[in-house]
């Protein structure tokens, strides 16, 4: 029997625990609003929320790979302290997030989720200026697994421009609050698409690299890793690959990377939730290296996804 599309548009989601899991059931995925787990089609915002207007929001993003959560307490810690950083208050603790976001993959049915919790400074009732009148606004939602490189960017690499774009710096915008600030970011992809590329790294306030629309970069050379160290997003994967490498005997240092050492690499990779480890093969049109993927990349992309089967970095969902 075919979905009844009327009452799915009108209607909530059924308690988790009065349904039966289709995988099929929800492909576009399912979100929690307002106390509520409804279709990704029912999940809106005010016109009048400052998350809108003002980009005055944080959030954060985990994924779900076979079943698990991957790292969701390092998503919890970040997300709590992007709240307190904000001066943002939500009527749920961590177990009360994490209980929603796993309640919203297990009602998608999706094994591959991209899931996300964030929180908006809301709407005032007054429509005052003064934020501190504004109700916060707690939501989250879980949508198919997407990846900033497709299957075949990851066989060979991406190809990457460097924009003269500069990041936010951190003394405007803390980089460890995850937040919708991108118009820097967005200007640096158009300035990659004209020069042909698949996507952009920016520059910090130094001139040196930054990072790209949602992704950290990494570079390899003589078998030692760096990555930049300011005006970034600290990013969970950045760290796994801190932790990759401290496992497997590897150097990985937090550090200023010049445009021109970048382009001197070995070996170049960018890490996302979104993607994990993901090589990077060209810059500004020339080939990093012999234009291949590197073998320490190989090895970090392949310990990253064996690593999510780990129970002490990962979590089942229970879909029943």
């Amino acid at each position: 029997m075919g979905r009844n599309i009327a009452t799915e548009q009108t209607m909530p989601l059924p308690p988790l625990s009065e349904r039966h899991v289709d995988p099929h059931s929800y492909p576009d995925g399912v979100a929690f609003f307002d106390g509520q787990y409804l279709p990704m089609s029912q999940a809106k915002i005010s016109v009048l929320d400052w998350g809108f207007l003002h980009s005055d929001a944080t959030y954060d993003t985990v994924h779900v790979w076979d079943g698990r959560f991957f790292r969701l307490d390092l998503h919890l810690d970040r997300f709590f302290g992007g709240l307190q950083k904000l001066r943002m208050a939500i009527p749920l603790d961590r177990d009360g997030v994490a209980e929603i976001l796993h309640n919203c993959v297990a009602l998608s049915g999706h094994r591959a989720a991209y899931v996300e919790m964030l929180c908006t400074r809301g709407a005032s009732p007054t429509f005052s200026r003064d934020p501190r009148q504004a109700i916060n606004r707690f939501m989250a939602f879980a949508v198919p697994f997407g990846s900033v490189a497709n299957a075949e960017q990851l066989r060979r690499g991406l190809n990457v421009a460097v924009s003269d774009k500069v990041r936010i710096p951190p003394a405007s915008i803390d980089p460890s609050i995850k937040n919708y600030h991108w118009l820097d970011l967005v200007r640096g992809l158009y300035d990659a698409y004209d020069r042909g590329a698949e996507t952009a790294l920016i520059l910090d306030f130094n001139g040196n690299v930054a990072e790209g629309p949602g992704f950290n970069v990494f570079c390899v050379k003589d078998g030692k890793l760096s990555t930049p160290a300011i005006g970034v997003l600290p990013g969970i994967t950045r760290r796994t690959v801190f932790d990759l490498c401290s496992e497997a005997g590897l150097s990985a240092t937090a550090a200023d990377v010049s445009v021109a050492a970048l382009k001197a690499a070995d070996e170049v990779f960018i890490t996302s939730t979104a993607g994990g480890i993901m090589p990077v093969t060209v810059i500004d049109g020339i080939p990093v290296a012999d234009g291949k993927v590197g073998a320490i990349t190989s090895r970090l992309m392949a310990l990253y996804w064996q690593r999510h089967e780990d129970p002490a970095w990962s979590s089942p969902v229970s879909y029943t």
